[in-house]
């Protein structure tokens, strides 16, 4: 049976593979290893005439990658809905036909010469083998049975050989009856002359002594509309023309009367429209019909009713039949069977017939046109499938049917030989069968039509035509034989994709699969959770369809099962998850079935995906309904969740917070039960605070958002007593004490270039830091004193999906500026709050504030952005609420609010129009939170947030003196507030009701995608497969062509083979591993420089805070596609991509790395003044990090008293390690194949620890040789590799790890400022305050002192500020305080 199963991390995470018995030769399988060994075997095979170098190495193909998932690279919103065309908005019903037969038997009409002999069975009767009125009452009678094949539940009204008032009567007494339903006029003009090009048909007179004509536009008239008219007579086109016209001038008529009603047409009753009408007729308007004795004479009414009987008589006809010996038309009237028994040879043949007419018409026709023929009324679905045999059949007589709306020619389609070869194989054997009675074989016809359907699925390339066969597909899934397997290749054909989906849905797949869940076949299970995966994944809207049909019992039953696999179990929960999704309907069914306890059950499930979407679908459950978030309390289902926020797939840990998120926002009665619920619940959620992936953090904002709404008077009065603090309370902020910056020259205004804008940042378009601002940036916006603005993630604009669902900033003025949260959060940090009155400091509603102010610091802009959107809905409504109230003229508000500031009376603005909150606001401090009247009987509505359109002016109490810092713009603006008073764009960037992320929405695409394609990277013919393969061939190049340098060894290091001014003081440089590229950063923004040929690449904003610095850099998959980690000494770390090229960087993700790292009043120029006050060993290191790829291992510290180590691939602290100093780490260096750290301390120790132990027995060693601040410790990576480490002092001490005392000493330069050691060639290089480097080999001995630049004049070296050496080639990059970049290398030009 069809499974789906999971390959290692990096491989196909689901893959299905069919094992029923006709499918075992398509199994497959794709093994990562397989594809690496075979990879390295065809890199390394002599085929590809490689060069020795130019083999890749194996190594990079298994080194693990680092933030290269989905959540990393694709936004986190749906996919874009695609419009569903399949659902029929209009099924009809054909519930009357009026047959009308001018045959006037023995007769023939005066302008008809017929030939002798002529064709003469009407409905297979011959109307001269009895008497004319028996003849025409039996041929009436056989008619409707006909036709009763078809639509047995019509009403048949039948009107031989009438006259125009009987044919009036018969048509407007149909009319009346159906209604708005379809009516079918059936007309046989075999006894009556030709019809007129005046568009009049003809029938009889009382004594059949004249022809009557019947105008075309009053049969119109009583027929209406919708109606289906079929001619059965000789220029049978004709009538099709003139209906047309007539039609037209319906049209015209209606489009006078209503234009001008005192025109005379509309006071006539008005006509019809005949818009909705079809027409089949037997031939063109210049045609006559067939005459051939061996045919019936109303051919194309044969075709149309009894299709089999005449298609096999034709096939006899043909010359081809002579290849079926002993056929006859004789044998052909036996043929056993029923019509309506597809076991029996004739059932089977009509089957077969039915899968081809369909399946061409879906391949010719117009989409629309196959909808409205063929799927929306069955009658007219199946006189349209037997007017293509018309078609065929009487084209081979010179006759052409015709249509209106009209097809394209299908009589030439190669289905119809499929057609042939199904009736040659059943007719085949009918002599044996009838004569000897032998067994009926079926028809391979279904077989061999799914065979080509798999090698269409198998074979195929991307962009094709659709397979022809999916109507077949269809058709077969009827029959129990081959059901299983047309079931699992129509899941293969799903999966390619959302537009394979909407063309099964269009075939007409939807009933089918739902009438399928009634069966308890348990081999149908896995493929029809797959089949309704792929539906719902791309048409949510099938919810009420499965629903009604009780469907969704059936995807409980396969949640419920344990014995099924996770993969099918992971599908029935996102089915049931789409179901209960904004469905109250949907959730009160699932809700009874039981839904919560099986989805409790599966939380702790071994299955990832499983877990994600057991607690979406928990989440969405309870979503604003009542009932089951009871129920969810009862079953603890808050407490099971909480293990979910410790899960180590980032997705899983953001499931479980949007399912508690929705759990705390039911808007339903609180009683002290709930709000203790509640509080837990928030306390439990605050823990995520410094989690690592953005996106949970992202969710966290959304879910306190909910708790926020429900407790909004609470939070309003924690808000203006954290107002009230911050006003009250003077931090010394870092951003505004004095940097040690005197030694750094002023930069010079013009050389200041212009900043690459970053995504994340869009409206950073200036060529600025936050040090010194172009003035374009001072114009943009000014904060309150007139100073530049802070540049943070807080009040930068993102192109976030947060922004997009919520209306983006845009540059409004939130009443809580960044640097007010900043400050705020810090004052929470350290103050006297408890003192305060009211609420107490520690309740719940205050550590919420702290945690969103904490999150509105997020490094990551869409995370800060959602908080301060937050922050500010409440702050807003805080200092509405704690205005004083000015009485209001009754008239001038629609409902009572609270006074705007304006002088003309208050235009507030109210989304949704919910009333104000107590203007008191000593009322706010119970735990009431009053509730909206409801109007007419309807819930109560989620409070929406107050929308002032105060042209962005902030309201302000008359409790605040003037002189807060709160707000933007002084309460004096409100007298000029009140001209713009109109302008809608105000708070707009405050919070709505229902804030999302659209995660749930992101994660369902899964189910969209292909999940059985071989992903792009695993498939050896991609695109980027082959750039993978090149990077690794030039990353093996890089690594063989520099050993062969250092193994001769380096013995000078002084050619300068680049040097420029960077825009900024370099603080961290570092070498890209393999490209000829260099990252410089100065305090808050980043340089690339192609240093061979000598231009810069990029220059971008890295959105720390003014008062922090970028103190280390890393570049993570440095071997493949390459991202930049960026430190700084707030403990902050940002991730980048797409620097260096053409493209606008990007990131990737941000988290708090450290998260008790307060930054001191440390300057850019630490380096310089590092001697003065490193001897003291205290503060000052900022964050230091380092990187193991071949974990996925982040270890960070710095100013803090642990090691803190990040797991990538999970985005979660896997270990804090104790440093067990008082004094701050400053620089780490760790060996993955021994799990060791090696960490020099500010106190002058070297600290070794073994992570694999715990934490009080971690720290192995520690050498305290060194007097002063460690500058750099380097763990050797080989497994005797020692720690070498240097101090400020300059002594370079090297430690076996094995002994406590260091087996080298040597002594460089005192007054280090900087050093670095190249891994490779045993070199290290000392940068000083005397403003030269010295390079040293491992011996101590020096090979190059470099003193001056090679430019004009051959000037001085500023002071050091930072060097380091290339990870391969003998280079070092060399920043110092005047601005200057430059590199060196052992030899000229080396590359």
């Amino acid at each position: 049976m069809a499974r789906l199963f999971t390959v290692g991390p990096g491989g196909p995470k689901h893959v299905w593979f069919s094992s029923s018995p006709s499918n075992q030769g398509l199994s497959q399988t794709w093994d990562t290893r397989a594809l690496m060994k075979m990879d390295s075997e065809l890199l390394n095979s002599p085929a590809l005439c490689l060069a020795e170098e130019e083999e890749a190495d194996t190594s990079d193909w298994n080194l693990p990658l680092a933030f290269m998932k989905k959540r990393h690279s694709e936004k986190i919103e749906g996919s874009k809905a695609l419009a569903q065309s399949w659902r029929m908005k209009d099924r009809m019903k054909t519930v009357s036909v009026a047959l009308v037969l001018c045959l006037n038997v023995g007769v023939d009409p005066p302008d008809v010469v017929k030939t002798s002999p002529c064709a003469r069975l009407e409905c297979w009767i011959d109307p001269l083998s009895m008497s004319p009125q028996k003849a025409l009452e039996t041929i009436g009678a056989n008619l409707q049975k006909q036709y009763e094949n078809w639509q047995p539940r019509a009403r048949y009204k039948q009107s031989l050989d009438p006259t125009v008032d009987e044919v009036k009567k018969l048509c407007t007494s149909l009319r009346r009856n159906a209604k708005e339903e379809r009516v079918l006029f059936h007309y046989n003009g075999h006894g009556v002359p030709r019809p007129t090009v005046n568009g009049e048909i003809w029938v009889f007179n009382k004594n059949y002594t004249q022809y009557i004509p019947l105008s075309v536009y009053d049969l119109q008239t009583w027929m209406g509309s919708p109606s289906i008219f079929v001619y059965d007579c000789s220029n049978a086109g004709i009538i099709v023309k003139s209906f047309k016209q007539f039609a037209l001038q319906r049209e015209q008529e209606l489009e006078v009367a209503a234009i001008n009603p005192n025109h005379p047409l509309a006071q006539m009753p008005l006509p019809p429209s005949m818009k909705n009408c079809i027409q089949l007729a037997a031939c063109e308007a210049s045609e006559l019909l067939p005459m051939n004795p061996d045919l019936p004479a109303d051919l194309f009414t044969s075709c149309l009713t009894t299709p089999i009987k005449i298609a096999l008589r034709w096939f006899c006809m043909q010359k081809s039949a002579k290849l079926v010996p002993g056929v006859t038309l004789d044998l052909i009237e036996k043929i056993p069977g029923r019509l309506n028994d597809r076991r029996t040879p004739l059932g089977e043949l009509n089957w077969i017939f039915t899968a081809i007419t369909d399946t061409i018409a879906w391949n010719v026709l117009p989409r629309d046109l196959f909808q409205k023929l063929f799927r929306q009324d069955l009658l007219v679905a199946s006189l349209f499938r037997n007017f293509l045999l018309a078609e065929r059949i009487m084209r081979s007589y010179n006759c052409t049917p015709v249509s209106s709306p009209r097809l394209p020619p299908t009589y030439m389609h190669a289905m119809w030989q499929a057609w042939d070869l199904a009736v040659d194989i059943c007719l085949s054997q009918l002599p044996t069968i009838i004569e000897e009675g032998t067994a009926f074989r079926h028809s391979p016809f279904f077989a061999e039509q799914l065979t080509a359907f798999q090698v269409w699925l198998t074979m195929g390339v991307e962009n094709r035509n659709p397979p022809e066969q999916l109507p077949i597909v269809l058709q077969v899934l009827l029959s129990q034989v081959h059901r299983l397997r047309a079931l699992d290749l129509l899941g293969r054909f799903l999966d390619l994709g959302p537009w394979a989906v909407s063309l099964a849905l269009s075939v007409g797949i939807f009933p089918y699969v739902l009438k399928l869940l009634q069966s308890s076949a348990r081999e149908l299970r896995p493929l029809l959770v797959f089949i309704w995966a792929k539906i719902l994944a791309v048409d949510s809207s099938c919810q009420a369809d499965l629903v009604k049909d009780n469907g969704h019992k059936y995807f409980l039953s396969v949640l419920a099962d344990p014995y099924m696999p996770a993969e099918h179990r992971t599908m029935a929960v996102f089915i049931l998850a789409v179901i209960v999704n904004s469905y109250t309907t949907g959730q009160e069914a699932c809700l009874q079935g039981n839904l919560i306890a099986i989805c409790l059950e599966q939380l702790s499930d071994p299955h990832p995906l499983l877990r994600q979407w057991v607690a979406i679908c928990l989440g969405r459950i309870w979503q604003n309904f009542d009932s089951a978030r009871w129920c969810g309390v009862r079953d603890s289902a808050h407490e099971k969740l909480y293990s979910l926020l410790s899960d180590p797939i980032p997705e899983v840990r953001c499931a479980a917070v949007f399912a508690l998120g929705t759990f705390v926002g039911n808007s339903a009665e609180r009683t002290d039960h709930s709000t203790t619920i509640d509080h837990n619940v928030a306390m439990m959620l605050a823990q995520l605070i410094n989690d690592g992936s953005p996106v949970v953090r992202k969710e966290l904002v959304v879910a306190l958002s909910h708790l926020v709404v429900q407790y909004e008077s609470n939070f309003c009065t924690v808000a203006l007593q954290f107002m009230e603090e911050e006003k009250n309370y003077a931090v010394p902020s870092p951003a505004n004490t004095l940097e040690p910056c005197n030694l750094t020259p002023v930069r010079d205004s013009p050389a200041i270039p212009r900043l690459r804008s970053v995504n994340s940042y869009t409206n950073i378009r200036a060529a600025t830091t936050a040090r010194n601002l172009n003035k374009s940036l001072q114009n943009l916006n000014l904060n309150e004193e007139g100073g530049p603005v802070t540049f943070s993630p807080g009040n930068l604009s993102t192109s976030s999906s947060a922004s997009s669902t919520l209306g983006s900033p845009d540059n409004d003025e939130y009443i809580l500026s960044f640097e007010t949260i900043d400050k705020m959060r810090r004052v929470s940090s350290y103050s006297s709050l408890n003192s305060l009155i009211g609420v107490s400091f520690n309740s719940v509603y205050t550590q919420i504030w702290r945690v969103l102010l904490h999150l509105a610091a997020d490094p990551f802009p869409e995370v800060s952005d959602l908080s301060m959107k937050v922050l500010n809905s409440i702050a807003y409504k805080a200092t509405m609420n704690a205005r004083p109230q000015r009485i209001l003229d009754s008239g001038s508000l629609t409902q009572s609010a609270p006074a705007s500031p304006t002088s003309k009376g208050a235009h507030i603005h109210q989304a949704g129009g919910s009333p104000p909150m107590p203007s008191a606001s000593s009322s706010s401090l119970t735990n009431e939170v009053p509730k909206p009247p409801t109007r007419g009987g309807e819930q109560p509505p989620m409070r929406p947030p107050y929308t002032p359109t105060l042209g962005g002016q902030a309201p302000h109490s008359h409790q605040f003196p003037r002189t807060r810092k709160m707000f933007d713009k002084g309460p004096s603006g409100s007298e000029q507030a009140g001209d713009d008073a109109d302008d809608p764009g105000g708070h707009k960037a405050y919070m709505n009701a229902n804030l999302s992320t659209g995660l749930c929405d992101w994660s369902a695409k899964y189910f969209a995608q292909p999940v059985m394609k071989i992903p792009e990277e695993h498939d050896v013919e991609s695109q980027v497969r082959k750039e993978r393969e090149w990077r690794f061939l030039r990353n093996a190049r890089v690594r063989k062509q520099s050993q062969r340098i250092t193994q001769r060894g380096v013995t000078r290091l002084d050619d300068q083979i680049f040097i420029n001014r960077n825009p900024g003081v370099p603080s961290v440089v570092k070498f890209h591993p393999f490209n000829p590229c260099i990252a410089v950063a100065d305090k808050d923004s980043i340089c690339f420089w192609d240093w061979e040929k000598a231009e810069r690449l990029d220059y971008f904003y890295n959105g720390n805070p003014r008062y922090t610095r970028i103190t280390a850099m890393e570049y993570l998959n440095g071997h493949d596609y390459s991202l930049l980690l960026t430190a700084t000494d707030d403990g902050a770390l940002r991730i980048w991509k797409n620097f260096a090229d053409q493209r606008n960087p990007e990131m990737v993700t941000a988290w708090q790395g450290l998260s008790d790292m307060l930054p001191t009043t440390r300057g850019l120029a630490r380096r310089v003044s590092i001697c003065l006050d490193r001897s003291k060993g205290q503060g000052g290191a900022g964050m230091v990090v380092d990187w193991e790829q071949e974990t996925g291992l982040l270890m960070t510290s710095g100013d803090v008293r642990v090691i803190r180590i990040w797991d990538t691939e999970r985005e979660m602290k896997v270990q804090d390690i104790p440093t067990g100093a008082d004094s701050c780490v400053t620089c780490l260096s760790c060996d993955s194949q021994r799990s060791l750290i090696a960490a020099g301390l500010g106190d002058g120790s070297v600290r070794l620890y073994d992570r694999r132990m715990g934490a009080n027995e971690c720290r192995v060693m520690t050498y305290r040789e060194h007097s002063s601040w460690v500058v750099k410790a380097h763990l050797q990576k080989q497994t005797d590799g020692k720690i070498i480490s240097v101090s400020v002092d300059g002594d370079v001490r090297f430690f076996e790890l094995r002994s406590p005392d260091s087996v080298n000493v040597l002594q460089t330069v005192k007054g280090l400022t900087a050093l670095d050691i190249h891994p490779q060639a045993n070199l290290f290089a000392c940068g000083s305050m005397n403003q030269f480097i010295a390079v040293y080999n491992s011996n101590g001995d020096v090979i190059s002192n470099i003193k001056y630049y090679d430019g004009f004049m051959g000037q001085r070296i500023g002071a050091i500020s930072c060097l380091a050496f290339h990870p391969y080639w003998p280079h070092l990059a060399v920043g110092s305080n005047d601005y200057y970049m430059s590199i060196y290398s052992a030899e000229k030009r080396l590359r």
